[in-house]
């Protein structure tokens, strides 16, 4: 009786063991969100250069040129968002906690932020991002192919139906789990 207790204790700490390491392996997406911050370095250093580059050559620019310059300018910030969500968000989901509750700059979204919550805020980011640059295609219209005016309008819609699906999916998901009937435990 004793050697099968012993084989039982074996295989449950060979289990608590496996499991802690997978838990741990969350830590493997550290490096990847410290890149993404890197990258909002980037997007930082081009809005800049972007923002002078329209301010030294503000007298020369027509309004066009201008107008297509802020949309670059907002599109810059659009992404930066959507970086700073991915890494705030995805740590926080997929990581760990920030432990920033008391702080006064938190952002609000990030008390209620979770896997479901982050993938429409994501999904909505990337079709704002997508309608900045369909505006700066028919602004530029001119100057480009009607096939490549039609093609970014069918990227774009391909954005909307996904972020219908996935905000369909999510309800579902959320109507199941929560009309599901007590456990009798």
């Amino acid at each position: 009786m004793t050697s099968q207790t012993d084989a039982l204790s074996f295989n449950e700490s060979r289990k608590s063991r496996l499991g802690q390491v997978m838990f741990a392996s969350r830590w493997l997406q550290l490096p990847i969100y410290l890149g993404l911050i890197v990258v909002q370095g980037v997007y930082a250093y081009k809005f800049i250069a972007s923002l002078w580059h329209l301010l030294s050559d503000l007298d020369v620019l027509s309004e066009t040129e201008i107008m297509l310059s802020v949309l670059g300018l907002i599109d810059v910030v659009m992404i930066a968002n959507l970086l700073l969500m991915v890494t705030v968000g995805g740590y926080e989901t997929f990581v760990s906690r920030l432990r920033i509750d008391n702080h006064p700059d938190q952002p609000e979204w990030l008390d209620h932020v979770n896997a479901s919550v982050l993938k429409v805020k994501l999904s909505m980011a990337i079709i704002s991002i997508s309608s900045i640059h369909l505006l700066q295609t028919f602004i530029n219209a001119s100057k480009l192919s009607p096939q490549t005016m039609m093609w970014q309008l069918f990227i774009h819609l391909g954005f909307l139906v996904s972020a219908a699906a996935i905000a369909y999916t999510d309800k579902l998901l959320y109507s199941t789990l929560h009309s599901a009937p007590a456990s009798p435990h």
